[in-house]
């Protein structure tokens, strides 16, 4: 693998840079603890080795070449993103309580489902890794290798900085949990993951 420190520095501005995953996890983190952001994150995680299989077994050429598989994914993501924004607005609407642990009285759903399904069905990461991982291949080298090498290296990277962001949002989460702060991030989060449903549904197949 060519140019590893770039790629190190490139991939860590990439990851850092506010998309789905993220804003599940911070919604997840804030309205049921820092045990619900970890599983989030493992979930996106999850899904990011996905997407790294799909790289080296050639899948993801196929998903941006073919324009109905490129589709359905988009459209399946973008529907997806947008039902959590609705229940998040929802859940705001209704005023759900809280317990003392931070916990819902409802049984939540799967967080680590949500963090899997949100980068798992979102095609711009299959698009992403595609175009970006052959820019740091080494021309010598065993192509297969150096596509899992980035694809975990990637996804560590990814981990450790959700885990410093969750572990971050925990330590204000008291503050956050304030009634009228809630209200405005559970707002928010939902217009903004509806906002990037509605990008994914517009976005066009490279």
């Amino acid at each position: 693998m060519d140019n590893v420190l770039l790629f190190l520095l490139m991939s860590f501005l990439l990851v850092i840079l506010p998309g789905p995953d993220t804003g599940i996890l911070i919604q997840n983190t804030i309205s049921s603890g820092k045990k619900s952001g970890i599983k989030t994150m493992f979930g996106s995680v999850a899904g990011l080795l996905v997407h790294t299989i799909a790289v080296v077994l050639g899948l993801s050429a196929l998903i941006v070449k073919s324009a109905y598989i490129f589709t359905f994914i988009k459209y399946a993501g973008a529907l997806y993103l947008i039902y959590l924004g609705i229940v998040s607005l929802v859940s705001l609407r209704n005023n759900q309580v809280f317990t003392d642990s931070g916990r819902k009285l409802k049984k939540n759903k799967s967080h680590f489902l949500q963090g899997f399904f949100t980068c798992v069905s979102n095609p711009k990461v299959a698009v992403f890794f595609l175009t970006f991982f052959p820019q740091f291949l080494s021309p010598d080298g065993n192509h297969f290798l150096q596509f899992t090498a980035m694809g975990l290296i990637y996804t560590l990277i990814t981990i450790i900085w959700f885990f410093f962001y969750v572990y971050l949002i925990d330590i204000f989460r008291t503050w956050l949990k304030k009634p009228a702060v809630n209200n405005a991030i559970q707002g928010i989060s939902g217009v903004v993951l509806m906002g990037f449903g509605i990008k994914l549904a517009l976005e066009k197949q490279p």
